[in-house]
């Protein structure tokens, strides 16, 4: 291959490790969040609920890097479960709250292993962990950043 291509060259690439890495952790939470009747985005959304109890639509989008087109349907399905409730600000019409209800507050006792057992599932040694997840979170804020910039 000329040299003008190499670049080219899916190894060559950063993102299709990330996207294949991804895809595989996504599968291995898959039983563990059977288990719980959740998919992952909706374990990710409870992550965030259990730790704030409630905010708006749009600081949940901004947590979890996804946009109210993504979450609407998924917030309206996990709201069917009696998950969390959906209730528009009284001081903005325009906010929409979301709350954890008691049911969403008593699945993260049945949840609580889920990131042990994930942790098991890496192989990974601890400083190694903590390596990934800095440069992880080191380049999500490359590109929150230029977004803010534009």
């Amino acid at each position: 291959m000329s040299p003008k291509y190499e670049n080219l060259k899916i190894k060559n690439q950063i993102c299709f490790p990330l996207y294949a890495c991804s895809r595989e952790i996504i599968k291995q939470y898959k039983p563990f969040l059977d288990e719980i009747d959740l998919t992952y985005t909706q374990y990710l959304v409870m992550m965030v609920l259990w730790e704030r109890q409630a905010l708006t639509v749009k600081e949940l989008g901004n947590c979890l890097y996804l946009d109210s087109g993504t979450l609407t349907p998924l917030l309206k399905k996990m709201e069917s479960k009696g998950l969390l409730s959906r209730k528009r600000s009284e001081k903005d019409e325009r906010s929409l709250i979301v709350s954890v209800t008691e049911a969403g507050m008593q699945l993260r006792e049945r949840a609580a292993d889920i990131p042990e057992k994930m942790a098991s599932c890496t192989n990974l040694d601890p400083q190694d962990a903590a390596a990934l997840y800095r440069i992880l979170y080191q380049l999500l804020d490359c590109f929150t950043s230029s977004e803010e910039n534009e």
